[in-house]
């Protein structure tokens, strides 16, 4: 079969699309990345990204090694298993505490508790020939020859044999794709902070906090904690793993400069939307105190530990969302323009599971064009079933995160009940635990 070279355009420069560019890159595909950032450094925020076996293996698939060594240096153990409690604290069963030790190197058994400013700094490594910055989509059109032209706000175009939707929930490259692709909102918000790990915070944190990931399950709303606590000094990797990254033509100093992030507990409290006052949401932006006060009342009874976790938290680090998920889409006729990550099949961030499934997304979509690019199957029919497959496990991943989500926000005192004794009875009869959850 000959082999037509490819030109990929991709829009928009998460990690999904970053993931992509990185993959197709290290396979010699030409691709582009055109981002409405108008920085590099525009994204330097956010909370960490629990990064679960599937979002490893697309990530050592995709990074040069020097950088995925890199990022599981930078990255923190997240803790073995997750723990479910009650309100008071009292364990309901543990999962996976006592499993075998993993090597973080594997990326078919590690998980990583990453940094979103760390891993944005390695996705962008080496791409300074690839993405292009300030460059807002408007839209596209075809051509007869099978091309595809991008067209931005500051009236330039790019043309491509395939142009990729990246641009998150509120894609603009798959809204004039799929004008009737649709997103429920979800009876959900959720408010989210951080509690530095100082030494005074580490005196009083409970042990099982500073563990790993916790899931608290009272008599109404949730609470999820987790802790972030990086595996090396950024000195030490350096030194470590300096020569390799400088093998690659990249500074390591550079590159993980003012990239620190200090060691804290995340926290995510979620509630019943219309369980709060009418004027939270607009409160919560900007009114940490209204926070506070409303999850000091409705955590009235809670373990003491847990209201000082939710209550001394930083007051910068709190942020406040609601919740919507994508409608399923029936499989489209394949062309030369596809899409990945939130753009597809957004899903509420209970669980982590969004962006380790855009990662996935970016590993199949780029295995798929690399063997278009070389010639091993033509471009339709490997998009085709990228898309076939794409679509099976990304909405079922949007049905499992929404009723998920839908559980952790249920009102009815029945349900929350038989949640409680369920997980309970799983602690208490070690066989039915195993036979639900796996090894413990």
């Amino acid at each position: 079969m000959l082999s037509r070279r490819l030109n990929v355009a991709v829009i928009g420069g998460g990690i999904g699309g970053l993931c992509l560019a990185q993959g197709l890159k290290q396979a010699g595909v030409r691709v582009t990345v055109y981002e409405r950032d108008r920085t590099a450094d525009s994204r330097l925020q956010g909370f960490r990204l629990n990064i679960e076996p599937t979002g490893s293996v697309a990530l050592h698939a995709c990074l040069p090694p020097a950088l995925w060594e890199l990022l599981v240096a930078t990255a923190g153990d997240p803790g073995p298993g997750i723990g479910f409690l009650d309100e008071r604290m009292r364990p309901l069963i543990l999962i996976g505490q006592n499993g075998p030790e993993h090597d973080p190197l594997d990326p078919t058994t590690s998980e990583h508790a990453v940094s979103r400013v760390t891993l944005r700094k390695l996705l962008l490594a080496g791409l300074d020939d690839v993405v292009r910055f300030g460059k807002e989509f408007t839209s596209f059109s075809r051509a007869d020859d099978g091309t595809v032209t991008a067209k931005f706000a500051d009236g330039t175009t790019a043309t491509a044999d395939v142009l990729v939707a990246a641009d998150g929930a509120n894609s603009r490259v798959w809204a004039q794709l799929h004008p009737a692709a649709d997103r429920t909102a979800l009876p959900a918000m959720a408010v989210a902070g951080k509690l530095f790990l100082t030494e005074e915070n580490r005196r009083w944190l409970p042990e099982r906090l500073l563990a790993g990931r916790n899931v608290f399950w009272p008599r109404r709303d949730f609470l999820f904690t987790a802790i972030f606590r990086r595996r090396e000094d950024p000195a030490a990797i350096i030194a470590r793993l300096g020569d390799r990254v400088r093998a690659l033509g990249l500074d390591p100093e550079h590159l993980l400069a003012d990239s620190h992030d200090d060691d804290y507990v995340l926290w995510a409290f979620i509630m019943h939307r219309d369980s709060l006052p009418a004027s939270f949401a607009s409160k919560a932006q900007d009114d940490p105190a209204a926070v506070r006060e409303l999850l000091a009342e409705r955590t009235a009874g809670w373990h003491p530990d847990l209201r000082r976790l939710l209550t001394a938290s930083t007051p910068d680090t709190l942020y406040q969302t609601g919740f919507s998920a994508a409608e399923p889409l029936d499989q489209w006729e394949t062309g030369n323009v596809t899409g990945l990550g939130d753009a597809v099949h957004q899903m509420p961030p209970v669980g982590g599971l969004g962006g380790n499934t855009a990662l996935r997304d970016a590993h199949r979509l780029c295995a798929a064009l690399t063997s278009a690019d070389r010639g091993e199957e033509p471009l339709p029919r490997a998009l085709r079933a990228y898309e076939a497959d794409m679509l099976r496990y990304g909405f079922e991943t949007v049905r499992e995160v929404v009723r998920n989500t839908e559980g952790a926000i249920t009102r009815s005192t029945l349900k929350r009940s038989a949640a409680r004794w369920f997980f309970r009875t799983c602690g208490a009869v070690p066989p039915l635990g195993r036979a639900v959850f796996g090894e413990r």
